[in-house]
Order: structure tokens, then C-alpha cells, then sequence
């Protein structure tokens, strides 16, 4: 890849730069593997996007570095506040009140995969510095590529609903606690003060921006259409600028733009137009999203003895995002067999558990390699992987109104036989 790349150099000289023909063609490639996947096999597009990701990044593809800075981190957290700040607007706060089981099992699932993970990677001899970094990465479920996995099954329905929710708290736990753990990494003495602080400083700036940004919106809402392309684009703007604002005040951008449409929706709890309205823009960086995390993850160092880790960290997780949100089921209002494809459905891991790891890898190189050499492949299988998992799991609930491609084809087959 390099030297077709400095082959390229030699005779090529865009306006913009090589990166960006470079990165505009891999993400073409992307759209028609992503559509493909989907028409032909029934994956949704995810799963296509980060195939492609995986091949650019196996084949030595430099369009992004290793840990995350500059453009390709900006590009990352803006992808990732965009997806928080519509499943921010999901989550009427008036819910928990009504339904306090809902919260109980959030905090069940994300303390037991947490404390699993833990234990499990010090029993395997993972230093007790890596492996806590590491159970916060594998605490973070992917609202991003279960939210795009519901939009390509058009699912809708308990289990869907109750799986994006639990999937976002667990992101804000994990933003949270992550960019705190990042403060006190290099710290061989911590006591209870120097835990707290730093969560609260990541709390504190990203709940004022949160509040700026959802009261700037609410004051537009009042002049403005909701149904209208400038608000929309209004939207885009304000989170891109909350996203630079927030990681340089030392708060968590993803984090900030979460809790913004989660307050937002309180002052406006109408339903929303803009995720319809944001159309194509949205689309875009979130597929831009999907093929950078898979790019960079795939240009981890593959060996063999981190894979036993690497496999006993996702067969952990999967089993304590399952048994947690079982054991927080008693009172929420769902089946025990609805739980179980909750949990399915909350297994992907994608650019929120990409940018935790990146956080540690700054703040510690020597420790960040430790992170990265188990985080990043398992980041990686369960991009994809947990795609399928999620899918499955939505059809099996039968809350999908769009029939799966195979078994659709096969029936149209067995129609036209008979």
C-alpha cells in the first residue's frame, strides 16, 4: 500500500492533498460494499463499512494515525456526538421515574461487564494498570452501529428501544469514568480525591456545555421549524463547534453532546424531524466513522498469545452484558426472553470504545501499548461481529418490518417453484 501510494505522490497533485483522494475513494468503495452487504446478504451496511476499513488498514493504508489526533480524532468524536445527541433525545428522563428498573438494570450490566472483565484479564496476567482501562473499553456498548442496524432493519419495539437505552447509558458511564481513568494513569498513588475530581471535572464542563448547547437549540426552536434543512444544519454546526469547545475545557465532547439532547429533549419533548432532516451529512460521518475505527483498529500488532485475551475479553463481555441485563429485568416491564436479545443486541463495540483507548494510549504510551495490543483487535471483531449479533438478535424479537434479504429471496424462490 505504501508504495502504491508513493507512486501515486510522484504524478499526483491534487488541490486538497493526497489524503483526500485517498480517503474519498475508500469511503466510495465503503458505499457500495455497505449496499451490497445489505441488499445481497441481509448485514446491514455496518458490516460492509468495516470489512472495507479492515482491508485498507490490513494492506498498510496511512491515512490515519495511531493514537487518534488532529482531523481524524475531530472527525471521530464529531461522528460519534452526532449519533449521541439523537439517542440522547430517545431517553425522556420522566421514564426512569416511572420505570426505576430500567436504571437498576443499566448499572447492573455495566458494573458486572466492568468487574467480569476485570477479574478475568488479571486472572489471565494482564497487568492490573492495563486491565482496568480495559474494562472500561469493553463497558462501552456502540449506540452508533446499533442505531444504524435498527434504521437498515426499520425495527421498532420494546427490545429496540430498551437496548438503545441501556446502550447509551453504558456510553456515558464509560465516557466518563474513561476520561477521568485517563487523568490518573500515570499516578502510582491514588486516594479517593484524586479519583472523584477528575470525574467531576469531565461531569462538570460537559454538563455546562451540554447546557449551553441544548438552550442555544430550544431559543432556535422558538423562531425556527424543526421540520426545516437550516435548522438542521443549524444542529450540525452547533455540536460540531460544542465537540472543539468541550475536549479542549477538559470535558468529553461525546459526553457533552449526549447529555444536550437528553436535556433538550426535557425543555422540547415533542417528537424530533431532525434525524430525518440530517440525511445525508449525518450518513456520511457515520460512515466515515465506521471505516476509520476499523482502519486504524486493523493496524494493531496482531500476535498470537494476546488472541487467547483478545477472545476471553469478548466471551466475557457477552456473557455479563446478558447475565446483567437479566438480572436487572425483575420490574422493568420486559420478558425474560426480551432481555436475552437485549443483551444480543447491546454487544457491538465501535468508535466510542476506539476513543476511550486512544485517551489511554495519549496519556500513557508504555501503558497504552498494553491497552491498545488486546482493545483495539477486540474493538475490531465485535464491529462487526456485533452487528451480526445485534441483527439477529432484532429479528429474532421479530421487531423488524423489513424482511431478511436471504430468507425473503428464498421464499420468492419456493413461491415461484410451487
Amino acid at each position: 500500500m505504501n508504495e502504491i501510494l508513493s507512486f501515486w505522490a510522484q504524478w499526483l497533485r491534487p488541490s486538497a492533498g493526497l489524503p483526500t483522494v485517498q480517503w474519498s475513494l475508500l469511503l466510495a468503495v465503503a458505499a457500495i460494499t455497505g449496499y451490497l452487504f445489505q441488499r445481497h446478504i441481509g448485514l446491514p451496511k455496518v458490516v460492509g463499512y468495516s470489512l472495507v476499513g479492515t482491508v485498507a488498514g490490513l494492506a498498510g493504508f496511512s491515512g490515519v494515525v495511531w493514537p487518534l489526533q488532529g482531523i481524524g480524532l475531530f472527525l471521530l468524536e464529531l461522528g460519534i456526538a452526532i449519533v449521541l445527541f439523537e439517542c440522547g433525545g430517545r431517553i425522556p428522563l420522566r421514564w426512569f421515574r416511572h420505570n426505576p428498573m430500567v436504571l437498576v438494570q443499566s448499572i447492573a450490566e455495566s458494573a458486572l461487564t466492568y468487574f467480569a472483565v476485570f477479574w478475568v484479564l488479571l486472572w489471565l496476567d494482564v497487568p492490573e494498570r492495563a486491565a482496568g482501562p480495559l474494562a472500561l473499553v469493553a463497558l462501552a456498548a456502540s449506540p452508533a452501529v446499533l442505531t444504524r442496524v435498527v434504521a437498515d432493519t426499520r425495527a421498532a419495539g420494546p427490545v429496540t428501544e430498551r437496548a438503545i437505552v441501556l446502550a447509551t447509558l453504558s456510553t456515558l458511564y464509560a465516557l466518563t469514568l474513561g476520561s477521568a481513568r485517563a487523568e490518573l494513569i500515570n499516578r502510582s498513588t491514588i486516594t479517593f480525591m484524586d479519583t472523584v475530581y477528575p470525574v467531576m471535572v469531565v461531569l462538570g464542563v460537559s454538563i455546562i456545555v451540554a447546557a449551553v448547547l441544548a438552550l442555544v437549540l430550544r431559543m432556535a426552536l422558538r423562531v425556527m421549524s424543526p421540520t426545516s434543512e437550516n435548522t438542521s444544519m443549524l444542529l450540525l454546526a452547533l455540536v460540531a463547534a460544542a465537540t472543539a469547545v468541550a475536549a479542549h475545557m477538559g470535558g468529553s465532547a461525546p459526553l457533552a453532546a449526549l447529555l444536550a439532547g437528553m436535556l433538550l429533549k426535557q425543555l422540547n419533548p415533542r417528537p424530533w424531524a431532525w434525524p430525518r432532516q440530517l440525511g445525508n451529512a449525518s450518513s456520511m460521518l457515520t460512515m466515515l466513522m465506521f471505516v476509520l475505527v476499523s482502519t486504524v483498529a486493523a493496524q494493531a500488532d496482531w500476535s498470537g498469545p494476546v488472541a487467547g485475551v483478545v477472545l476471553a475479553l469478548i466471551a466475557v463481555r457477552l456473557v455479563a452484558k446478558a447475565l446483567g441485563v437479566a438480572l436487572g429485568n425483575v420490574g422493568s416491564g420486559t420478558s425474560w426472553q426480551q432481555a436475552l436479545w437485549v443483551g444480543c443486541a447491546m454487544t457491538p463495540m465501535s468508535s466510542i470504545a476506539l476513543l476511550i483507548a486512544s485517551q489511554f494510549v495519549l496519556a500513557s504510551p508504555s501503558t497504552g501499548h498494553l491497552i491498545a495490543r488486546v482493545a483495539l483487535p477486540a474493538i475490531l471483531l465485535m464491529e462487526v461481529l456485533g452487528a451480526v449479533i445485534a441483527t439477529i438478535a432484532i429479528y429474532r424479537a421479530g421487531e423488524s418490518s423489513k424482511p431478511w434479504a436471504p430468507l425473503a429471496r428464498g421464499n420468492n424462490g419456493d413461491s415461484r417453484e410451487s
